[in-house]
């Protein structure tokens, strides 16, 4: 088949002859690209019309994906198959071939790249349409799947760089070179690199530890951040005010940090609550489980609500309450709140808290206030002196607590 396509080159190079030997050259060239052009579209409409909802379907993407470097690569094929027929001068085939040489390995090296990103998408979407599908399981994948092919790019465009760059003779000696003093070169590079080395394998360790995950809630610098992208060098954390940190991945396998979504997104609110120690604990738990069994947000799994502490004005009670995930746990508690607060406001005002003050008045307060109508009756004091106890036996002597003393809320 190759010796009738340059016989068939050949004949029409012949047909060209009345032009100048160069041009009728480079016309028959471009007429074996229009042949490799004409056949790959007949080859993609042949494969495009192949039946199948999932196998079939998938045939056909990957075909409309790989079409472009597909059918660069058969035009430079068949350019490369026509140069001897060509009539060219030796030393402009030889530069020819050259380029074509240099631009089948990049293409080769970019089918590659987006051969892979078909086949990750592919699994990410066969993963992702289960029914039964693992909220975890899926950002895990998710996970491995970027920073693997994120990876896989990299090193094919190394691969691929280096494939072109080997083709030219002097680059050729200079790796030669390199090779013959390895133990320099390597010391030299891996010094140079180590910033980029570092966080290319922490990259590759974190897509198989799985410390955190596409989609994670993590606390980074006291803000609430969802992992949106992890690259090979780097992650970028969505804060929830749409602002972006940027950290290197090295980050995550040298330092602490906190991650709520590790092995599950179910979170236990915390909501306190300053009552006053006169506030009906019975009325207010009663409500309180009526606001969370009734909330669509609580995932019906924890709830209680505690007395956790006091101190000389106030008790704290402690309400926790379960939720789905974070932000959801973040709602109910806000929701918990508001109504809580209502509830004490309009039917238990006694349980709001109170400061207790006790404003004794004396002759001198009297004159300076004027009106002794707005002071308190004043308070019979002890004498100068040591403090004897109660006055009768019952509570006495003190501030707010003598004859007269009143508080005011």
């Amino acid at each position: 088949m190759k010796t009738e396509f340059l016989t068939l080159l050949t004949h029409i190079r012949h047909l060209f002859g009345w032009l100048p030997g160069l041009l009728s050259s480079i016309l028959m060239l471009c007429v074996a690209g229009l042949v490799a052009e004409l056949f790959s579209r007949f080859i993609t409409k042949l494969i495009l019309r192949i039946p199948g909802q999932k196998r079939g379907a998938f045939v056909r993407s990957f075909t409309m994906a790989m079409q472009r470097p597909v059918r660069i690569m058969l035009v430079i094929v068949f350019v490369g198959t026509a140069l001897p027929v060509s009539g060219l001068p030796y030393d402009i085939m030889q530069a020819t071939t050259h380029t074509l040489v240099v631009l089948f390995v990049l293409m080769l090296g970019y089918a590659a790249v987006v051969a892979t990103r078909i086949l990750s998408d592919a699994y990410l979407k066969r993963i992702n349409g289960k029914d039964d599908k693992d909220d975890i399981l899926l950002r895990t994948h998710m996970t491995q799947v970027r920073v693997l092919r994120r990876t896989t790019d990299l090193m094919i465009g190394l691969l691929t760089i280096g494939a072109a760059l080997m083709t030219f003779e002097p680059v050729r000696q200079y790796g030669l070179s390199l090779f013959a003093s390895a133990g320099a070169a390597s010391l030299v590079v891996g010094l140079a690199a180590r910033p980029l080395l570092t966080n290319l394998f922490a990259g590759m360790q974190i897509a198989m530890t799985q410390p955190i995950r596409m989609e994670d809630l993590i606390i980074i610098n006291g803000d609430w951040a969802w992992v949106e992208e992890i690259t090979s060098t780097y992650v970028v954390l969505r804060v929830w005010d749409w602002r972006r940190h940027i950290v290197p991945i090295s980050y995550f396998l040298e330092n602490t940090f906190q991650n709520w979504t590790h092995n599950s997104a179910a979170l236990i609110g915390v909501v306190f609550i300053h009552l006053d120690f006169n506030a009906p604990m019975e009325r207010i738990r009663a409500r309180l489980r009526e606001i969370v069994h009734s909330a669509p947000l609580w995932d019906g799994k924890e709830f209680a609500v505690q007395v956790a502490d006091c101190n000389a004005h106030v008790m704290t009670v402690r309400v926790i309450a379960s939720a789905r995930s974070a932000m959801q746990s973040w709602d109910l508690r806000c929701e918990i709140r508001e109504q809580i607060i209502a509830f004490l406001r309009d039917e238990c005002p006694e349980a709001l808290p109170r400061d207790r003050l006790s404003h004794v008045a004396s002759v001198s307060g009297l004159d300076v206030m004027g009106d002794p109508g707005m002071m308190v009756p004043p308070v019979r004091r002890p004498p100068p002196g040591a403090y004897t106890g109660p006055r009768d036996g019952t509570g006495g002597g003190g501030m707010g607590s003598g004859d007269g003393g009143q508080g005011h809320g």
